[in-house]
């Protein structure tokens, strides 16, 4: 590894320190409806996203509540002494990337078949504090 790659990868090191990562894969939820819940959270204060998921009707929201309570524990752990409500944490990032999903076929008439794709996903979510 080169020098400049190396001061740069430890930088990035450096800054992951400080922040909060939880991470849910293989949720049986298509991506597209996963990331709908995903954009009414971006960047608010982590109290007010636990709010909105909780009262929220969508299907996806109960697994993204139990992720957003999961990284904000993972960040009392990383800072001892601390507690999340007081440090005016937000939702620094949140990413919903596709995994493998599920081949089936689906009767269809005239002695058919459809192809039927289930699919699941991924989601990445970042915990920080609001002044960094």
């Amino acid at each position: 590894m080169g020098q400049r790659k190396k001061l740069s990868a430890d930088k990035r090191k450096e800054a992951m320190k400080e922040v909060a990562i939880a991470r849910l894969r293989n949720v049986p939820t298509s991506p597209r409806r996963m990331r709908q819940v995903a954009d009414n959270i971006r960047g608010l204060g982590v109290e007010k996203a636990l709010s909105i998921l909780q009262f929220s009707t969508r299907h996806a929201s109960k697994p993204m509540y139990k992720l957003l309570r999961s990284a904000i524990a993972n960040w009392e752990a990383k800072h001892e002494g601390q507690r999340a409500d007081e440090a005016g944490l937000i939702v620094r990032s949140i990413m919903v990337d596709e995994a493998r999903g599920l081949k089936r076929m689906l009767p269809a008439p005239q002695g058919r078949a459809y192809r039927m794709k289930k699919r699941s996903n991924h989601v990445t979510l970042i915990v920080d504090t609001a002044n960094n």
